[in-house]
């Protein structure tokens, strides 16, 4: 499948399982470290609901963040604003 099919059968999933505008969960693992978190507030802003946990080594960080979405679109945006944090993993 191309991205372009992918990205399309995501968006019809989520369109069928959500009423926009939502709160949506969104799932992280980082590296530790405070610019991770700084750079996921940055996109998230401040009215984002934000939890973090610290790994049993103390060297990555998981993050939950609820944040109003007003469509698939503005998930995909996030997802992808996020992917730009070196060593993050969405989830």
């Amino acid at each position: 499948m191309s991205k372009e099919t992918d990205r399309e059968r995501m968006r019809k999933q989520l369109d069928e399982t959500h009423d926009w505008p939502c709160d949506f969960m969104f799932k992280f693992i980082v590296p530790k470290g405070n610019e991770n978190e700084a750079a996921l507030r940055a996109i998230f802003g401040l009215k984002a609901k934000l939890k973090f946990k610290d790994s049993k080594t103390g060297k990555y960080r998981s993050f939950t963040i609820v944040d109003q979405v007003d469509s698939a679109d503005a998930v995909f945006a996030r997802y992808e604003a996020a992917a730009k944090i070196p060593g993050i993993i969405s989830l």
